[in-house]
């Protein structure tokens, strides 16, 4: 399975998609999978620790997990292993059925560079589109501060934080620092950091939001605030309503990929028992509405 053709016409491998019935299987294969391929090329696709319909956000950690990967699907970097082409993604079956906005794979990650010329106020402005959240002191993934000419930064796939230091609207220096002591742990030459949300409030989003508000009056209050801009938790409950359209990993696969089927029958009973408790519950969350 892992020695498959190469298409002369294509960039590369196309990738492999491997189904797992649970995801400590998945990571526990993608671990084993590393041993044999390079590492960066083989990438877990998490599934939400929510319910889709539930009115809990997932963590920006899993959020900023899935774009990286999606990105790395639909826009290889092939001069940049750590986010070049993916020879195998594996997934649990709760990640595959989960839908997913169209077009994720297509919002455009904060790259910031040792010597790029970026005005900080630029850098802000993008981290906030992106659904950082601007604090006093950086603490938790998807975090941001800034203090005068020095950005703190923590993305949702990093380990730690990360201090950008701008000489005018120069990058001088990116170094890793920890959260508790706020020590450097050595320099970086770059920082990658994908959305911290999966539904980014654009003025498309936003302008629905408002037209829902007069028509679904049980969730009239957090589609006022998302229409003001304002993120809400479990705000990504009325995606299907707010956006272009639903998809699944499978459909932003790239073309010659191959899917393989972990355990069939495992994966087929854990599909069917995901299916019947989301019906359960959505149904009692309309049963409360």
């Amino acid at each position: 399975l892992l020695s498959r053709p190469v298409d002369p016409g294509a960039k590369g491998v196309a990738p492999l998609l491997v189904v797992t019935a649970t995801a400590r299987e998945a990571d526990d294969l993608a671990s084993a999978l590393r041993c044999l391929l390079d590492e960066p090329s083989v990438l877990t696709f998490p599934s939400w620790e929510t319910l889709p319909h539930e009115r809990l956000s997932p963590r920006s950690d899993t959020v900023g997990r899935r774009l990286a990967v999606l990105r790395r699907l639909a826009h290889p970097s092939p001069d940049d292993a750590e986010h070049g082409p993916v020879q195998v993604v594996v997934a649990s079956v709760r990640a595959v059925l989960q839908p997913i906005a169209k077009g994720l794979g297509d919002l455009e990650p904060v790259r910031i560079a040792v010597g790029d010329e970026r005005p900080l106020a630029q850098l802000v402005d993008a981290l906030a589109a992106a659904a950082y959240t601007r604090t006093d002191l950086v603490q938790r993934r998807g975090d941001f501060a800034v203090r005068g000419g020095i950005l703190d930064l923590f993305p949702p796939t990093e380990e730690h934080p990360v201090r950008v230091e701008l000489f005018g609207d120069t990058v001088e220096s990116i170094r890793h620092f920890k959260v508790a002591d706020q020590r450097s742990l050595g320099e970086a030459p770059a920082v990658w950091a994908p959305p911290c949300r999966e539904l980014l409030l654009t003025p498309a989003v936003r302008a629905r939001a408002a037209e829902l508000a007069e028509q679904l009056p049980g969730v009239a209050d957090m589609l006022h605030k998302v229409a003001e801009g304002i993120a809400v938790e479990g705000m990504e409950s009325l995606a299907p309503a707010l956006v272009e359209g639903m998809e699944s990993v499978l459909d932003v696969l790239p073309e010659g990929a191959r899917v393989v089927v972990s355990d069939p029958e495992r994966v087929r009973t854990r599909a069917h028992d995901l299916v019947s408790t989301s019906e359960e519950f959505l149904q009692a969350s309309w049963a409360n509405a």
